[in-house]
Parts: C-alpha cells; sequence; structure tokens
C-alpha cells in the first residue's frame, strides 16, 4: 500500500498522564485505517508493551514496540544540572528483531535503575551498549538534536546527529520530523531534510500521537492538568497542540507532501520491525532451576527429601506399610517429574524451609496445593491431605498443562526478608516484585476534573456522590440508575461538560503500584525478558503487570503477608515463657475449650470470624469439629451463603438429609449432604461415572464457566459413565448431574478452606486457653492503630483481663502479660507497651529498657530523666509519658509532674553536659536530678487536672481511657441486646444492601455545616462507645430532628443506616435519629467482681516511706559517712535507705544496699540526728 502510513511515535494511556490512547480503541482505529502496522512509544517505559502486543495480534495487527527514552546531556550517573541543557531529551526507539526488544528492555531498565533523576534517563555509553537490533528515530521538539538546534548551537547538534549515526549505523538512525503548525518545528524539519541528503540519511515523518481523535484534545487537556495540578485557567500551564491525534494517511501525506519519502519511510521501517514475542501461559521454559549444591539429580533429591518428611509425618512404621500413603506419594512424585515441576517444587521447599530455620512464620497452607502430600512432606503446607481428604489433582490436573501455583503466607512484618533471601539466592535483577497500574475511577475522576475546570471541592464531592456505591460501577451505567444524576445532567450544562470529559478519561491508567504479595523469579536476569523500574522504596519492580507476565511464562509466585501469622507467633513467645516448647502448631484439633469459645460467638480477634453475621452463623452452628469450621469458611462468601440455614438444620436433626444415591452420601456425609466444595464435585464425577479425577477436575471447570456446548457433551459422557460404571440410568444420572451442576456456581476449594480454617481454630484454641498472652500479641500488632486497639481492650474487659497502664519500670516496649497481683499463678493482666505511646519514639523506649535492665528500676521522674541521653529524651517524650500515667509508681500527681518537666529536664541536660566535659568527682554515680526537698517539688505552680482531662490525655495518648471511661456510669445501657458495638460496623455486610441498627456513645468533634444547595444545616461529629470510635453524617432532614439533643459531650442512643462507602470500601455511617441516655451502672460479671461502673475500691494504706539522710559536701565527711553506717547496721529492718547529697548545686541519691536496711522509730532518728 504504497499511499498508506504507519504512526511510529504514538502514546498510549501507560505514559501515564500524559498519553489518552487506549490500546483497544486504537486498533480497532487502526483497522478502520486499514494501516499495516502501528507503533507503541510511551515515555521512558515498556509498561503497556505486552499488552500492546497481544491486543494488536488479537486485531492481526503487526505491532511495533518502542519507546521515547529519556537521554541525559552527559552521563546517566550525572545528576547534576548541565549548563545551557534541560535535564533530558527525547529519543524515538523501536524494536527492529527480538534482540532489538531485548536490548530495548536492558536500556528502559538502566535507565530506570541507575540513571533515574526526575525520569528515568539514559545515556550515549548505554545506547552504545544497547544498540544492535534497534532502529533510531533522532526526535520530537525535545530532542536532543533540536533542542541544541533550536538554541542556535547548529554546530554542536551537528555533532550530535553523527554520533547518533555512528552509534546505530546511518541505515538505523533516522531524521523525525513533525509538523503541528509549529514554526520551530518547520526549521527543524527543513534542517533536517538538509542533513539527510548531506549525510545519506533518510527523514521519517511522525505526528507524536496523544489521542485518538481530533475532538479528544480538550479532554487530554484536561488529564494533563490533572497530571500537572494545574488548571485550565492557568495561562502558563502545560498543554498540547490539538495536532497530536491519530490522523489518517491521506493527512499525514498532505503535510507532508514536499517530502512523501518521509512518509515511504515509516512503511518501510514497519517492514523492517519484527519482533515474535513467545506467549505462553502453560509454559515452564522461563522458570530457574532450583541449584544443586553437588550437582546431584533433581528428582532423586526430591525423593529423598519427600521420603524423609513422610516418616516425619506420619511415623516409621506408617510410612514404611501404608500402602496407601506410599501409591499416593508415587504418583505426585510421578506427575511432578512428567510435568518437570521437580525444581519449582524445590524452590518453593528452599525458601519455605530457610524461612522456618530463622524462626519466620510459615502459614499451613493456601490454595489447593494444600491437597497435596508431597508439599506436606516438605512443610511446604501442614495440613494432613489424607486427614482432610485433599484432592492432589485439584491442585496439579495431569490432563492439563498448566503449571502448579502455590502461593504462600508469611509473617506480615518478616515476609521481605524471605524475599531478600530469594533475591540472594537467584540473583538481585532475577527477582522483582510485579508492578500495577492505577485508573481513574468513577468518583475519583470526577472530582479531579471538577478541580481542573475550577469547581469547588464540595460542589464536584456532592456530584460524585450522585454516583451510586456499587463496585465497579462506571459512569454511564450510574446515570441509567441514578434518576436524580440524570435530571442534574439533563438540567446543568456545566455537569454535562464535566460529565463529558470525566467520561473519556474514565478508566485511562493513571499511576502504578506494587502487587500486594506478587513476585515474578526467572531462571537468569530479568531484563533479558522484561524491563525493570524501582518502587517508591527503592525495590525492583516488574515493568509488567500480572497478566502479561502470565502470558510470557514467568515463574509468579504470591509472597503473602498474613498479620494473623505474627499474631501467633508473638503469643508463642509469651506462651513459652511458662510452656516450654509451646506450639500451637501441635495443639490437638478436638479441644473443647475452643470449640465452647466458637459457640458462645466469642470470635474478636479470631481469623475469619469477627463479622456479626460470622459470629451469628458460629452460634446458631454451634461447631463441634475442625471439619465444621472449614464448612462454615467456605459457606460463608455471597452465593453459597443461602446453604447456611440448610447445614444448619440439618446437623442438628432439624431437617432430613437425602443422598440421591448411596455413593453421594460417602461423598457428602461430612457436609450433611451438601455439596460444599468444589473437590465433592470432583469426587461425585470419580466415583459414579468413572472419570479420573483429572477429568473430573474438567467437569468442575466447565460447570463454573457455564459453556453451554461443552455441558452438554460433559452431561452426555457423565451420564454414559454412570451407567457403565454404576448401573445407573439415565433419569438419576442426569439428575445428579444437575445437582453438581448447582453446587459447581458456588462450590469452594477445600484445600484453602482447610488451611485458613486450621489458622481459624489455632487463633481460638490461643484464646480460649491461653487469653493473655493471645491478647497481648493482638494487642501488640495494632500498636499503631488506636481505634483497634480501643476495641480489643473492649474486649480484655469483657474476658475479664485488666489492661494496665503504662510504667517505665514494668512496660516492655510492646504489650506484654502481667502477674498483677503476687498471687496469681498465671499473667491474669495485660501491660501496656511504652512504644505504642504516641509521640513516644520505639529507639528512646528502647534504650530506656536497656538502662532499666543493667541499673535497676527509675526511682522517680528525675531518675528518669538523669539516666537517659537528654538528647533522645526530649519534653515531648517526657509529657507524652505523664500524661500517660507512666510515672503514676512515683505517687505524684501527673499535673505536677507535668508541671516541673522544664526544671526536671534542665537539671538532667546540665548534669549530663558536666559527664560528657569530665567534670563531677566522688559523687558522679549518684542521681544528680532529685528535688531538693518537698517544697521545691511542688515549686512550680501546677494547674490540677480534672478528672476529664486526665482521660483526654489517655484517649489522646493510648488510644483508650485507663483510669476510668466516660461511659462508665452508662455501663447498664450497653448490656442491651438491641444495641450493636461501634467495632461492629465494619463487619456489617453492606454489598447487598444498607441496614439500620443502634448504637450508643459520646458525641464529640461536632461540627455544624450548611449546604451550599439549599443552605440548610448538616453536621459531622464522631461517636464513641467501649470498643472504638466512628465518624458519622447526619443530613439536614435527621438533623432537624436531633438538634436539641446532638452535642458534644452528650451520651446519646443513636438510630444509624450503615451503607457501603464506595470510596474506601468500608461502611458508612448516617444518623437518623436519637435520643439522650440516663446514667444506668451495669450488672456486675459475677458475684465475686466488682461493679465496673462503680468507683474503685479505696487504695490500702500506702506502705512506711523509706528513710532519706541528706548530706552536703560542704558540711559532712567521710568519719560522718563511717558513723552514719555503724546507727544503721545498729537497726536492722526490711525499710530501704537512701543518701541524698548536695554538690555544687546538683543532688545525687542513691539506695544503700540491703544490708542496710533498717526498723524505723524515735531512737533511730535521734542516734542519726547527732551526725545530720
Amino acid at each position: 500500500m504504497p499511499d498508506s502510513f504507519v504512526h511510529l511515535h504514538l502514546h498510549t494511556d501507560y505514559s501515564l498522564l500524559d498519553g489518552a490512547v487506549r490500546i483497544d480503541a486504537l486498533m480497532k482505529r487502526v483497522k478502520e485505517l486499514e494501516m499495516p502496522a502501528v507503533a507503541i512509544t510511551d515515555h521512558g517505559n515498556l509498561f503497556g508493551a505486552i499488552d500492546f502486543y497481544m491486543a494488536a495480534k488479537k486485531a492481526k495487527v503487526k505491532s511495533i514496540l518502542g519507546c521515547e527514552a529519556y537521554l541525559a546531556p552527559g552521563s546517566m550517573m550525572d545528576k547534576n544540572e548541565v549548563a545551557g541543557r534541560k535535564r533530558s531529551s527525547h529519543l524515538t526507539l523501536l524494536a527492529a528483531s527480538n534482540e532489538g526488544f531485548e536490548n530495548l528492555s536492558k536500556l528502559i531498565t538502566k535507565g530506570h535503575l541507575e540513571g533515574q533523576w526526575y525520569k528515568p534517563r539514559v545515556d550515549k555509553d548505554a545506547l552504545r551498549e544497547y544498540s544492535k537490533g534497534l532502529i533510531c528515530l533522532s526526535g520530537c521538539i525535545n530532542g536532543e538534536i533540536n533542542e541544541l538546534l533550536l538554541s542556535d548551537r547548529k554546530d554542536e547538534a551537528e555533532k550530535s546527529l553523527q554520533e547518533f549515526r555512528d552509534i546505530f549505523g546511518p541505515e538505523n538512525f533516522y531524521l523525525e520530523i513533525q509538523d503541528h503548525n509549529m514554526e520551530a518545528q518547520r526549521k527543524s524539519a527543513r534542517q533536517m531534510i538538509e542533513w539527510g541528503k548531506q549525510y545519506g540519511l533518510k527523514t521519517v515523518a511522525t505526528n507524536d500521537v496523544h489521542f485518538l481523535n481530533r475532538s479528544d484534545h480538550e479532554s487530554h487537556d484536561i488529564m494533563i492538568c490533572i497530571g500537572t495540578g494545574a488548571s485550565i485557567y492557568d495561562q502558563n500551564r502545560m498543554t498540547y497542540s490539538p495536532e497530536v491525534y491519530f490522523k489518517t494517511a491521506e493527512e499525514m501525506r498532505a503535510l507532508f507532501a514536499e517530502v512523501p519519502e518521509a512518509c515511504d519511510a515509516t512503511l518501510e521501517i514497519a517492514e523492517r520491525c519484527d519482533v515474535k514475542i513467545h506467549l505462553d501461559s502453560t509454559s515452564i521454559d522461563r522458570y530457574p532451576q532450583y541449584p544443586m549444591p553437588d550437582g546431584g539429580d533433581r528428582n532423586e533429591y526430591l525423593r529423598r527429601l519427600t521420603t524423609e518428611g513422610l516418616e516425619r509425618r506420619y511415623g516409621r512404621d506408617r510410612a514404611l506399610n501404608d500402602e496407601v500413603l506410599h501409591h499416593r506419594m508415587e504418583v505426585e512424585l510421578a506427575l511432578l517429574k512428567e510435568k518437570n515441576f521437580t525444581s519449582y517444587f524445590l524452590i518453593v521447599w528452599d525458601f519455605i524451609n530457610w524461612a522456618r530455620e530463622h524462626n519466620i512464620p510459615v502459614g499451613p497452607g493456601r490454595g489447593s496445593a494444600a491437597g497435596s502430600l508431597v508439599a506436606f512432606c516438605l512443610g511446604i503446607t501442614d495440613i494432613d491431605p489424607l486427614r482432610f481428604e485433599l484432592v492432589f489433582e485439584r491442585f496439579l490436573n495431569p490432563e492439563r498443562v498448566s503449571p502448579p501455583d502455590i502461593d504462600i503466607d508469611f509473617c506480615q512484618t518478616r515476609r521481605p526478608e524471605v524475599i531478600q533471601y530469594v533475591r540472594e539466592k537467584y540473583g538481585d535483577l532475577s527477582v522483582s516484585h510485579i508492578i500495577t497500574f492505577g485508573t481513574m475511577g468513577a468518583k475519583s475522576v470526577i472530582r479531579d476534573v471538577g478541580r481542573v475546570l475550577g469547581w469547588s471541592y464540595g460542589d464536584s464531592d456532592a456530584l460524585s456522590k450522585m454516583i451510586p456505591n456499587e463496585l465497579n460501577i462506571d459512569l454511564e451505567e450510574s446515570v441509567k440508575k441514578n434518576p436524580d444524576l440524570a435530571a442534574k445532567l439533563e438540567a446543568d450544562a456545566n455537569a454535562q461538560e464535566l460529565w463529558r470529559h470525566a467520561t473519556f478519561l474514565e478508566g485511562l491508567t493513571r499511576g502504578t503500584g506494587v502487587h500486594a504479595a506478587g513476585v515474578v523469579i526467572g531462571d537468569r536476569r530479568l531484563d533479558n525478558f522484561i524491563a525493570l523500574t524501582r518502587d517508591k522504596e527503592d525495590a525492583i519492580l516488574s515493568q509488567y503487570a500480572m497478566k502479561p507476565l502470565t502470558e510470557l511464562g514467568m515463574l509468579k509466585m504470591d509472597f503473602l503477608g498474613l498479620k494473623t501469622l505474627t499474631v501467633i507467633h508473638e503469643a508463642e513467645f509469651w506462651i513459652q515463657k511458662r510452656v516450654p516448647g509451646f506450639r500451637v502448631a501441635n495443639a490437638p484439633l478436638e479441644d473443647t475449650n475452643t470449640f465452647d469459645l466458637i459457640k458462645r460467638g466469642e470470635t474478636v480477634a479470631v481469623f475469619q470470624m469477627e463479622s456479626g453475621g460470622m459470629v451469628n452463623t458460629c452460634k446458631q452452628l454451634g461447631p463441634d469439629t475442625i471439619e465444621e469450621i472449614i464448612a462454615i469458611l467456605a459457606l460463608y462468601r455471597p452465593g453459597p451463603m443461602q446453604f447456611i440455614p440448610d447445614y444448619i438444620k440439618r446437623k442438628k436433626g432439624e431437617e432430613k438429609v437425602d443422598y440421591p444415591h448411596p455413593l453421594l452420601e460417602k461423598i457428602s456425609k461430612e457436609t450433611y449432604g451438601i455439596l460444599v466444595y468444589q473437590e465433592q464435585v470432583m469426587q461425585a464425577a470419580n466415583l459414579l461415572a468413572g472419570f479420573s479425577l483429572g477429568q473430573a477436575d474438567l467437569l468442575r471447570r466447565a460447570m463454573g464457566k457455564k459453556d453451554a456446548a461443552e455441558m452438554a457433551r460433559q452431561r452426555l459422557i457423565f451420564v454414559e459413565g454412570c451407567l457403565k460404571t454404576n448401573d445407573i440410568q439415565a433419569k438419576l444420572a442426569n439428575s445428579i448431574f444437575d445437582l453438581l451442576e448447582k453446587f459447581a456456581q458456588y462450590g469452594f476449594n477445600k484445600s484453602h478452606s482447610a488451611a485458613y480454617g486450621i489458622v481459624t481454630y489455632r487463633t481460638a484454641y490461643l484464646k480460649a486457653n491461653y487469653p493473655v498472652e493471645f491478647m497481648a500479641a493482638v494487642l501488640s500488632y495494632e500498636i499503631s492503630n488506636p481505634d483497634k486497639i480501643a476495641n480489643f481492650v473492649s474486649e480484655c474487659f469483657e474476658m475479664g483481663i485488666k489492661v494496665l497502664p503504662p510504667d517505665v519500670n514494668k512496660s516492655s516496649l510492646k504489650f506484654a502479660p502481667e502477674r498483677f497481683e503476687t498471687e496469681a499463678e498465671q499473667p491474669n493482666a495485660i501491660r501496656y507497651g511504652l512504644s505504642a505511646i504516641k509521640n513516644v519514639g520505639e529507639g528512646a523506649m528502647e534504650a530506656a529498657i536497656a538502662e532499666r535492665e543493667a541499673n535497676g528500676p527509675y526511682t522517680s521522674l528525675e531518675d528518669f530523666a538523669a539516666r537517659l541521653d537528654n538528647r533522645a529524651v526530649n519534653k515531648k517524650l517526657m509529657e507524652a509519658l505523664v500524661k500517660a500515667g507512666a510515672f503514676d509508681f512515683t505517687r505524684e500527681s501527673r499535673s505536677v509532674m507535668f508541671a516541673k518537666l522544664e526544671q526536671v529536664l534542665a537539671s538532667a541536660a546540665s548534669l549530663q553536659k558536666d559527664r560528657r566535659s569530665g567534670q563531677g568527682g566522688l559523687f558522679d554515680d549518684f542521681d544528680l536530678a532529685q528535688p531538693k526537698s518537698k517544697k521545691s517539688e511542688t515549686a512550680t505552680p501546677a494547674v490540677v487536672w480534672t478528672p476529664d482531662e486526665i482521660l483526654a490525655f489517655e484517649k489522646e495518648l493510648l488510644g483508650f481511657y485507663v483510669s476510668g471511661h466516660p461511659l462508665d456510669s452508662y455501663r447498664g445501657h450497653f448490656d442491651s441486646p438491641k444495641l450493636i458495638k461501634i467495632a461492629s460496623i465494619e463487619g456489617i455486610d453492606t454489598k447487598e444492601k444498607a441496614s439500620s441498627h443502634t448504637i450508643a456513645g459520646i458525641i464529640s468533634q461536632l461540627e455544624v455545616r450548611y449546604s451550599k444547595r439549599d443552605n440548610r444545616p448538616f453536621a459531622t461529629f464522631r461517636v464513641e462507645d467501649f470498643t472504638g470510635q466512628i465518624e458519622m453524617m447526619c443530613w439536614s432532614d435527621d438533623y432537624e430532628k436531633v438538634k436539641e439533643v446532638l452535642a458534644d459531650g452528650a451520651v446519646l442512643a443513636l438510630r444509624v443506616r450503615v451503607s457501603k462507602d464506595q470510596k474506601t470500601d468500608g461502611n458508612r455511617v448516617t444518623l437518623n435519629g436519637a435520643s439522650p441516655l440516663k446514667p444506668k451502672a451495669a450488672k456486675p460479671r459475677n458475684a465475686s467482681d466488682p461493679d465496673p461502673s462503680l468507683p474503685p475500691p479505696p487504695k490500702p494504706p500506702a506502705p512506711p516511706k523509706p528513710i532519706v539522710l541528706r548530706l552536703n559536701t560542704k558540711h559532712h565527711t567521710e568519719t560522718d559517712l563511717e558513723r552514719i553506717e555503724e546507727v544503721l547496721l545498729a537497726y536492722p529492718g526490711t525499710l530501704p535507705v537512701f543518701i541524698e547529697i548536695s554538690q555544687n548545686g546538683h543532688k545525687a541519691r542513691l539506695e544503700l544496699d540491703e544490708s542496710f536496711r533498717v526498723t524505723s522509730g524515735p531512737e533511730l532518728r535521734r542516734a542519726l540526728t547527732v551526725w545530720l
């Protein structure tokens, strides 16, 4: 097609917030215009390259893979400004061959990993290294040659041209010309044409495409403003010519009519570019091979490890003699060998084994891998597949060629260590995290476009809130579903304009992120296959998302972080202090305490059982076995939830279980005739119709896809198989097939449910049997989440566990179990962790604990300040500790200590300065910051804090109240079954519809605002109960009803509506009605417990105060000290004795050892007076 044209310079939406070309729409347009090929040249990245390639292949369009690279003015390693030059210029690079695409990937990777400075830049040395197989176009108006030429540096521009020609060769270097009706471009084009003739180089015409149609320019302009933070009204904002759209061949040839050869060159280049990417999601050619240390056979090594694991898991006798075990092991090992998955298993075994050796918690399993006996024997999983009747073929089907997929849960906090180990083992550039791409969503794009068009945030936010709160709803659908929105758009021209642009931009790629768990591992450096970049934390990241990586046949693994494993590990740490060697993995699966706890619905902090619906289900079901826990996890999902009532009735004997065939009883008796699991569908096809388990898995998949033609074919095979295998007639066989098809739509992976059921059981076991250690671990994990801490502290109260305030002498860094009364045999309380206090740094508290352990408890506020480095222990930290009650052991009031902090810190700073300068002498080891006398302690005037102020400080710094609660006198109301806890609101299922509930609490942060639409008042506020707090709205109509009672500090019963918040994907709460509550004390928990709503009982009398002997170095001598020692020894007793010595305006206090403890009395005082 001599009159055709190929666009070689084009930006898709992967040129983030710069290009607005959607790949699918582009391919459709290319086909319409009958263009033979098209290129992708996004800014500095290959993010969209594989998506582009796949879409072009599907559309039968030739794809040209390229990039508009950023070129540094000098070395890419030089991160400084170069006089007279921009930080980077543009250069268009196209891959002519597979080698060229590999080099392009390496080049762009180098820019991202080494040359990043504002942009991911490469330099000419890198171009020389990776030039083979690349075609280079000289670039747009921002190219280096044009930059120099247009700044009147023609000689330098010509030199640059010669460099590019030498780097790529004259046959691979083209002089790029563009015409967007700009004089600078025309000047450049004239010179390029002249230089082309002079140096024998060809010119090539491009259009720097940024959007598909001319009519898209205005919307694209708004997108540029979104990316740059500008307004459409800013005069000096960045903008593009309306000409940078996807022009037809006729338009391009008319534009360059004087140089038709520049358009012909596009066809020539398109013909030369021939990249063939091998796409095969079933291939494992790019999987790494497990490195055998002695060069041995991997299959034999896997067999040896499995055999050893078999004996370890089942005992020597069973491992040697159980034919079922041996047969299953042999079947699995044979299939792994046949499919070449041996190395894959060894890789997974290796890093899991390393994690276990380094005491990093690993989950018992996840997904279908728990169905593998080999995985169980290797320790990859911790679920006995025979015990739970799990099916290996659900994990690895011999009848399919797709590779297995093992996802692993690790401790949330130590997961990065495992990934780092894998990096070190296989090479830093052979392992990377996986990129994700965020798009412009319906609500956010309304607000973004509104800002650019000059709308107030309130107005654009109001329009966005008219979009229904449905997951993944788009703008077009939202108009159909909300008549008010449709009416608004019909009547408001400004809203129409905003909507038009938002609709164009919706779904375009906005930015990048990191996949929560995905890691890709290659058999060599990944930049041989894919381009790499870095995330915000500087970790290496693939430039391709999950789907392209799958199509490329890369090994992807999910290293998931599961916080529950961290909690279990922390709980085990505390339990092992009194039960050495304890591991919850060894706990019996028949523990009565555990099932009783679940039956009572006391499942706060129990894995996957915290939601209100799940609590009710557990209470109704009353699970008695681990199998019932596994089943309820599988059923409690949208869809199969409909079977829960039947499951419960059948379990309780309230509904008869009918089995269409005896073999179905064998399969589904465990689940009361309901086919809960996918594996049950497979087993049914296997036993009834004689399917192999591999064939049964294919049947299960076909049922899930609802392919009518395939289902008709499978039905015939099934019916024939039933007749042949079990003499089941067609009518019954068809009926059973219908039953299987019904449940296949909802069936869950039993292997996954079993693995997570074990995690659920373990957390419930810990809570039921070691409640203090478990809740301490739960609180420690949520140490930075005040709202969750308040909820869990409330749960501790319900469990009868005291949560004690922080104490610099007793607290650990995190929450820790504590024996609160000396006679307690087990921990019965939890001490607040020092690092959990707001404004208190972890490093400073680590130092405080280390000092305490090395030199004994702190005796006072002054002692604490003096013993710690004043450069780390600042006033803000000390204020937080005082307000939180961490010095309450001194028996000084918090307000007094707070008032004298400056004085205490100044004295400590002076002392430490003297110490660092080498001043001082005999008394250097004494605490030189003790008060001179009782009088001096209160010398700084202190405003006495009210109880409400003390509580407010506790809430601010600890996240909950320690010395009381503002709602204590209202506790009786909170026993009502009509009220729900605030902590339970987030667990309410609002996916289908909103629901109404009643809560109670104290109001704070009330703010009355006025609607811009009608100037009517509405309110925002927070409400708090014993379990937490939540933000709430009260719209105008409802506010009129409640405004008389709605006030800060009011304690109210609130009727609320809970609905889905599409913005946060959580729940939102609005107030519909309110009524005040009167004080009402709660009933005591039992006869022996005090009523928590009543004031605490009076404290026992304080023990006698220690003896303090005050000496002054000016008046007392060594002889005086000797005589005092003799007196003390003459009155032995139990009271500690301190000597306080004054020297040069400083004080030191030293506690004498136990041999000098005395009995106080008049005789002792008279004897000491002589020497004092």
